[in-house]
């Protein structure tokens, strides 16, 4: 499986889409618990400098699209503040830490050098973000529900994504929103607190921002515009059912019909039709020479799969996905 050997992308501002999930895959996440993570995971992507694009918390596992950038001249008052973030209820200890950096960053001596490096190396790294939002809600976790042990089944997988490339970015962030209602709990994607497109539609703030980075042509478009073009694409792809799986908990017709009367004709992005293998397993997803350039990448580290083609989705004329390719994780 190329998911195995992750590697990242090697341009300084990259998309993921990431999924972890709880050991044998116990539903252990209740309303608190996911608020809990939910306000974490906004914290450290605060102190990392990950823009979050769009998630969503469910009992066992979680989603999350986002940005990486390379972190470049941080100020030490920025470095500081976002330290700070991480105990935004800091203990004695926290506190004296706190002050610790803020006289280092005044003397600027030798200590001031050595902690921006040690705090710049935990920043504008996917790992690294994973790996401290992971391991504070652990500790969280296990403190709460008097546990101990793994609460994550393994290392986390993600998914390189064509930040450039609006169609496979608002299929990705689609995929993500719809996930509850996929599952039954919700009826409308906006009633899931624990989501980006929810979080969205209830208080806007980061993740109206980060919707905006996903919708093509925000920037000439209002906040209310954006969720509701937003909306009518994520109505447009839950009321396709789930392919093999016609069973599968979707957005009604009727109900797809009242937001396409309510919010404006339906777009490419809506008719497309759901295929979970290709949000979840796609080591990497964009245009043809996007994928290309990761696989040539991914041959140089492994020399494996050398007469392996990106994968077109969509071979039908005229049909939107056919500019999406993958490079699938499984034959």
């Amino acid at each position: 499986m190329i998911s195995q050997h992750r590697f990242k992308s090697k341009h300084a501002d990259a998309v993921y889409h990431c999924i972890s999930r709880t050991i044998s895959g116990e539903k252990l996440f209740d309303d608190e618990a996911k608020e809990i993570l939910r306000k974490q995971l906004h914290q450290v992507a605060d102190f990392s400098g990950v823009e979050i694009l769009t998630y969503t918390i469910m009992s066992n596992h979680f989603h999350i699209l986002v940005r990486v950038k390379e972190q470049k001249n941080v100020s030490d008052e920025e470095l500081l503040r976002r330290y700070k973030m991480l105990y935004p209820k800091p203990n004695k200890w926290n506190t004296v830490q706190i002050e610790l950096i803020a006289a280092a960053f005044k003397e600027n001596g030798a200590d001031a050098e050595r902690i921006r490096k040690q705090l710049l190396a935990r920043m504008g790294d996917l790992s690294e973000f994973m790996k401290t939002l992971k391991q504070r809600y652990t500790i969280w976790f296990n403190r709460n529900h008097k546990r101990f042990g793994p609460l994550w089944a393994e290392r986390f997988t993600s998914i390189i994504i064509e930040g450039s490339h609006h169609f496979s970015l608002q299929m990705m962030a689609a995929y993500i929103d719809l996930n509850p209602v996929r599952a039954g709990l919700v009826r409308d994607p906006k009633d899931y607190h624990w989501s980006g497109y929810g979080e969205a539609e209830a208080v806007g703030g980061k993740m109206l921002a980060g919707l905006r980075q996903v919708v093509s042509g925000a920037e000439n478009l209002s906040d209310k515009e954006v969720l509701a073009a937003y909306r009518v694409g994520l109505y447009g792809k839950g009321a396709a059912a789930k392919r093999g799986d016609p069973k599968a908990a979707r957005i009604s017709s009727e109900d797809f019909a009242a937001v396409q009367k309510a919010d404006g004709k339906l777009t490419g992005v809506s008719r497309a039709r759901l295929r979970v293998s290709w949000f979840t397993r796609g080591a990497v997803i964009g245009s043809c020479g996007f994928v290309k350039e990761h696989l040539n990448e991914y041959r140089g580290h492994t020399r494996k799969r050398r007469h392996m083609e990106p994968k077109v989705f969509s071979t039908e004329e005229g049909d939107e996905w056919s500019e999406i390719y993958s490079m699938r994780a499984r034959d």
